[in-house]
């Protein structure tokens, strides 16, 4: 009887074990491959997204397929004295696609020539040029690269400062909205 109950215990403890290794094995193949979460910090994607939200990135779509104007991207962050190269993440818009010409001129986007029409952002936001998209001045989009735009363009830094960025930067595309609860949801389409 003392025997059956020690193997009992031990084919528990044994499957117990069994159990988390095979779940933290899934959680790290989910997590290299095919989402991880990511924290949006600071106000740069505000209205749509506020500091101290989580997001889960889907890092696999963009292997079999190309981001899409409007796209939400998180992607490597360009060196800067706050960021040392591949410290920082950050969270922005796709505006403009490889071959696009875009434009800031009167706090407005121009998007291959016409009115950039957004309507994901209130009508009292306006688009400061920088120092790559300077006031008036059109500029073209390399191929494999894309312009990137925080929604609260007063308050972020982005491609209008430190240029477009290259497809290999974009760990991939914020696809839901986990925290707070009240916030939870998928993260609407937007195209452009």
């Amino acid at each position: 009887m003392k025997f059956r109950k020690a193997f009992s215990l031990g084919n528990f403890i044994l499957e117990f074990v069994q159990s988390i290794v095979l779940a933290l094995s899934v959680f790290v193949l989910l997590y290299l491959f095919v989402a991880q979460p990511n924290q949006v910090k600071g106000s740069s994607m505000v209205p749509n997204f506020t500091d101290g939200e989580y997001l889960l990135t889907d890092k696999l779509s963009y292997q079999f397929s190309q981001p899409m104007r409007g796209d939400v991207v998180v992607f490597k962050a360009p060196a800067t004295e706050a960021c040392a190269e591949d410290e920082c993440e950050y969270i922005k818009r796709i505006i403009g696609l490889p071959g696009d010409r875009v434009m800031v001129e009167n706090n407005k986007v121009y998007l291959n020539g016409q009115l950039l029409e957004q309507n994901f952002l209130p009508d009292d936001y306006v688009t400061l040029p920088g120092e790559f998209c300077q006031e008036g001045l059109e500029v073209s989009v390399p191929e494999g690269q894309f312009l990137v735009f925080g929604d609260n363009r007063s308050h972020s830094r982005d491609s209008r400062e430190f240029g477009p960025i290259n497809k290999e930067l974009i760990l991939g595309k914020a696809f839901f909205k986990y925290w707070p609860i009240s916030a939870m949801g998928l993260i609407p389409t937007i195209r452009l």
